[in-house]
């Protein structure tokens, strides 16, 4: 390979690398809005997407608040993009974790002795809990990062990979939700 193949090479994967993490952080929500009126209007949930079985990392019983705007993460210490969205999710649990409305999960299904020091090492502060049991059949997937964020048992959003949780849109969706509440 000449040294003019290696730079076009190295652009070429430069410039789909910066795709990527435009893809993964910085592109609008898909007619959000809309799904959110017609999930708040009243329709009606054919199952529970609520947890059950959620420990706390001490191993003891939490129930999850179905009276309150939820964030619910499912994640994992290993996963790249988890890892890269956890920033994103502490400035928004930083923004409304003293709000008596909005409830957060950050749920894995690792063992507490392996999370524990992920998070001391990356210094997060947010409500991380274990899950094991089967998820319900609305937020059932093998993909993480999953997130909801949900609300009298309706979905009002939902995203399977990594994304920027503490961008305007999200902000702006949660803060039209609790000026409902």
């Amino acid at each position: 390979m000449t040294a003019t193949s290696r730079k076009i090479f190295v652009v070429i994967l430069m410039l789909i690398a910066a795709g990527a993490v435009y893809y993964a952080f910085f592109r609008p929500i898909d007619n959000k809005e809309a799904h959110v009126e017609g999930a708040v209007q009243g329709q009606e949930a054919e199952a529970s997407v609520y947890l059950s079985e959620l420990r706390d990392l001490e191993g003891k019983p939490v129930a999850m608040d179905e009276d309150k705007l939820v964030f619910l993460n499912v994640w994992a210490t290993w996963c790249g993009p988890c890892n890269m969205e956890m920033p994103g999710i502490q400035k928004l649990y930083d923004k409304y974790k003293t709000h008596e409305k909005v409830s957060f999960y950050i749920i894995s299904d690792e063992d507490a002795a392996t999370v524990n020091p992920f998070i001391a090492r990356k210094g997060y502060n947010l409500p991380f809990y274990q899950f094991a049991g089967a998820y319900p059949p609305a937020l059932d997937g093998n993909a993480i990062p999953r997130t909801y964020i949900i609300y009298k048992g309706k979905i009002l959003v939902e995203e399977v990979g990594a994304s920027q949780w503490d961008r305007p849109e999200i902000v702006d969706l949660i803060e039209k939700q609790l000026a409902e509440i």
